[in-house]
């Protein structure tokens, strides 16, 4: 079984607040879509955050964006915080991007890491599982049905209504995107949606029984195997050789963590603790192009076999020079080493 080799996007801006900065931002994130398309990588990944530091709070219109650039690669948020959003917009946002791609649009489905979306559209945080709950089994039945009826608790209920419009798919690809939460797992098992597993620190092998849980929820509720998919979303980027790859990434690595720690109650990180991290069982991708295929090949068989990776590597202050050159290295040499 092929693994699907991608990268993922926030859209990071060390300036989101310029708006001339935020448009060359921008216009360097699609040239890097385009060229993930020509180099060969069949995924390409969009976030979705309310924070300065990010300019991805429309990702479906970068995404429509990159679709008429783009050929083959299959255009997905990554991921959709379903919680803050009207799940019949999300529908019809995703459907039109899968017409203009000519079939290559998918979404990724979660809750989201960071929280600033319940205050802005006025959400209580309290209601954060239910919120979710309901909005997917929208989302769901609009993906399955032209013609619905649903009622619910956070959203006016609909009768005999249509949503259009519809996807050239006969079925949207919907990922459920899932941190470290067991009921997450086993929602997704259930539902039989592919599983989009971010694991972004700690040692990767840890998530085994997390996705033991999915694949068994999803055997007993009577999905087949192949449904069943597992992809892995980490932080990473490939270097011409691993010393280069380090001292790239480390420091915009450590500013953005040591920032957000501060946020979190997490203490600064150093470059031991990172080191740590790219070690032979560490969340942390980065290395050469065989270290890096070696090590997806090793998360893969941790997890008992994993259909997508993903890496998330513009977090780091990388300069667009640098994202073009790992992006063509993980297109033409971790990619084919990975499949071979």
């Amino acid at each position: 079984m092929n693994i699907e080799i991608g990268i993922d996007s926030f859209a990071a801006s060390a300036d989101a607040g310029n708006a001339s900065k935020s448009a060359n931002a921008l216009a360097e994130l699609l040239e890097r879509m385009e060229f993930s398309d020509k180099v060969g990588l069949d995924v390409f990944g969009i976030g979705e955050h309310y924070r300065k530091e990010f300019l991805d709070s429309a990702p479906a219109m970068i995404l429509a964006a990159a679709a008429s650039r783009t050929e083959k690669i299959i255009l997905t948020s990554a991921v959709t915080v379903l919680s803050a959003a009207d799940p019949v917009r999300v529908f019809q946002n995703f459907a039109t991007l899968d017409l203009i791609s000519k079939g290559r649009a998918e979404m990724v489905v979660g809750r989201g890491s960071f929280t600033e979306s319940f205050q802005l559209f006025g959400l209580n945080l309290q209601d954060y599982d239910a919120l979710f709950s309901e909005k997917l089994d929208l989302l769901l039945k609009i993906r399955k049905d032209e013609v619905i009826d649903w009622s619910g608790n956070f959203r006016p209920e609909l009768k005999q209504q249509s949503i259009y419009p519809r996807p050239l798919q006969s079925l949207l690809p919907i990922w459920l995107g899932v941190g470290g939460t067991p009921e997450s797992f086993i929602r997704a098992g259930r539902l039989g949606l592919p599983l989009m597993v971010a694991v972004i620190v700690g040692e990767t092998h840890r998530f085994r029984p997390l996705v033991d849980l999915y694949r068994q929820a999803g055997e007993q509720a009577g999905h087949p195997p192949e449904q069943l998919k597992v992809g892995l979303h980490s932080l990473g980027y490939v270097g011409t050789n691993t010393s280069d790859a380090l001292d790239d990434y480390y420091p915009g690595y450590a500013e953005t963590f040591t920032r957000i720690g501060r946020e979190r109650g997490w203490p600064p990180v150093s470059r031991g603790r990172f080191e740590a991290q790219v070690g032979p069982t560490g969340a942390l991708v980065i290395g050469s192009p065989e270290e890096v295929a070696e090590k997806i090949l090793r998360h893969s068989n941790a997890l008992g076999g994993i259909s997508r990776f993903t890496f998330q590597m513009d977090n780091a202050g990388l300069s667009h020079t640098q994202l073009l050159q790992s992006i063509e290295l993980i297109g033409k040499q971790v990619s084919p080493i990975v499949n071979k």
